[in-house]
């Protein structure tokens, strides 16, 4: 395949990235492959996607061009009970549920190497973060129950639909060398775009001159992802990699919403993995990840932080570092069959106390299992499929408006990759 239709297909990407919130909002997986080991590839070299996973592995990669995209289907409830209605107007105060809208998103990847020398591997890989998306119907709370003549509101007393959407695109040229036969080392400079809106927070001060909403702002930055790869054994690979936090321009409509008057920075994170092939038909991973959510102030700083919303000690989301532990199996059942398997454990973000402003972004998943394949045609070309399912959880806390707020998600993905080896 021609380079220039490789960025023609990057491109493509960038439209079309959409939301995806696993591991608050990173994805669980980087590539069908390690999709289909619940994320488990620090110390793995299958595949192009060593630019959002381990830039090191790239020059164990060989020549190929991974082209993958996913269905991901997650879904958000949210639910006020036991609210009181200052007004003395009647029950039940400002009490609601709702269902968000928007529950199918496709979302592409691209991995491409190529192996210069025997030792050098140049690359590029783009893939996306998000899922800070959610799309409420407005209209819940009755008229005046927000205030003396205030209409219809929304969960957050807004006129209108209420929620967010967030993009992240990120574009990571990559260049790994090996330092000795069994070792390399790998940088991926990582070049940034993002996009968000906000609806229905009128509440919050987040309006125009009319009362509208402020539509979709967006942003560029930029950051660094450095990592290592090594084959301890003929058996045994490890793996780290470490992504500095991303500094983006400000969301100069939202100045007066997010901390640092507009900001919203992707946290920096670091990973590190082992590889086991048990066995030649059987192969084991396990990867540990950490995401810094706590150090950008506009998501880690409390909603009850006592700076007014704009200002860098104004509230946020409120959200903790993710600590995330990944197990996956491979199992290579035939020279043209790979079957995958996985399980991952993290911790949400969100506590209790921080229910309320989460309505917007209710990441609180924790558990994932994965299933994925691999069919190796007879040009050595693959295609790979994975499914996650991630399991329902909620959290639940005092509401700023009164009585107890509730959110909860599951989700589904359905993903396919083709690899041309070149």
């Amino acid at each position: 395949m021609k380079l220039t239709h490789v960025f023609a297909l990057m491109a493509l990407a960038g439209l079309a990235t959409g939301a995806q919130a696993t591991n608050g909002y990173f994805s669980h997986g980087y590539g069908m492959k390690a999709k289909g080991m619940a994320g488990a590839a620090t110390a793995s070299s299958d595949d192009a996607f060593g630019g959002a996973n381990n830039p090191a592995s790239m020059a164990f990669a060989g020549n190929r061009l991974d082209l993958g995209v996913d269905l991901f289907s997650p879904r958000r409830e949210v639910s006020r009970t036991g609210s009181a209605n200052s007004l003395g107007v009647g029950d039940p105060g400002r009490d609601f549920s709702a269902d968000s809208d928007s529950n199918y998103f496709l979302i592409p990847e691209i991995g491409y190497n190529r192996m210069v020398s025997n030792n050098l591997a140049l690359g590029v890989t783009v893939y996306g973060n998000g899922g800070m998306n959610t799309n409420y119907e407005g209209g819940q709370i009755p008229a005046n129950f927000c205030g003396a003549g205030a209409p219809a509101s929304n969960g957050l007393c807004g006129q209108g639909r209420l929620g967010v959407d967030l993009i992240q695109l990120i574009i990571a040229p990559t260049a790994a060398f090996k330092i000795a036969p069994n070792h390399s080392i790998g940088i991926s400079p990582l070049l940034g775009y993002q996009r968000f809106k906000a609806e229905g927070l009128q509440a919050f001060g987040v309006a125009n001159a009319s009362g509208g909403n402020l539509g979709y702002d967006d942003s560029f930055g930029y950051g660094l992802r450095i990592g290592y790869f090594g084959k301890i054994t003929p058996n045994v690979s490890i793996g780290a990699a470490y992504a500095s936090k991303m500094k983006f321009d400000e969301f100069g409509k939202y100045a007066g919403l997010f901390a640092e008057q507009g900001g919203f920075d992707i946290p920096s994170n670091y990973n590190v993995g082992v590889a086991w092939q048990v066995v030649p038909a059987i192969k084991l991973a396990l990867d540990y990840q950490r995401i810094n959510f706590s150090n950008v102030n506009s998501v880690g700083n409390s909603a009850t932080s006592p700076g007014a919303f704009g200002a860098d000690n104004g509230p946020g989301f409120g959200w903790e570092d993710v600590k995330v532990w990944k197990l996956g199996m491979e199992y290579k059942y035939s020279p043209k069959m790979t079957f995958r398997a996985g399980l991952s454990r993290a911790n949400s973000p969100i506590e209790s106390s921080e229910a309320t402003i989460n309505i917007l972004a209710p990441a609180v998943i924790e558990n994932h299992a994965t299933l994925g394949f691999t069919h190796t045609m007879a040009s050595g070309n693959e295609l790979s499929v994975a499914y996650m399912h991630a399991f329902k959880n909620d959290v639940e806390g005092a509401s700023a408006f009164g009585g107890t707020d509730k959110i909860k998600m599951y989700q589904n993905s359905l993903g396919i990759q083709y690899s041309w080896k070149m």
